[in-house]
């Protein structure tokens, strides 16, 4: 399976948290800060995975939508090209509803009507950087070849 993570947008981070352990009994890194162009988040990463469950905690109307209540986001996956990735979803039916590229983050969503959600591309670029924050140690994960990607 190529996809890395499955991504839920909070309205509680710390509660999603607890919850999720107290039926799954994952574990969890520490959330961290972030911010992409006005929108200020939250995030966590469990610390088992591939595949990890992503939690971000953001206010409503930056690119996660309706934050007031939890719901499923996304579905990632690392791609060898994001541009590339990006048009390739676009042409079958996926419209991109949001690109990092121009905040100089290379990832983007695609919104996929029937699972509810969408799915994100992350350029391969970016996989060490993720590892060394949320996988010490771990091994690379697999890619989506857009080159040889109908």
């Amino acid at each position: 399976m190529t996809f890395y993570h499955v991504c839920f947008s909070v309205p509680d981070l710390g509660r999603a948290m607890e919850d999720l352990t107290a039926v799954s009994a994952v574990r969890w890194h520490d959330p961290v800060d972030g911010r992409i162009g006005d929108w200020p988040y939250r995030i966590a990463f469990t610390v088992q995975g591939p595949p990890f469950i992503e939690l971000i905690e953001a206010a409503p109307g930056g690119p996660w939508g309706d934050t007031t209540r939890a719901q499923f986001h996304h579905i990632g996956f690392w791609t060898s090209d994001i541009t590339a990735g990006a048009s390739r979803l676009a042409a079958h039916g996926f419209p991109e509803v949001f690109s990092g590229c121009p905040h100089g983050r290379p990832f983007a969503y695609h919104r996929m009507d029937s699972v509810g959600g969408h799915v994100e591309l992350v350029d391969a670029v970016q996989q060490p950087s993720f590892l060394e924050s949320w996988h010490p140690g771990g091994p690379m994960m697999p890619v989506i070849h857009e080159e040889s990607t109908p």
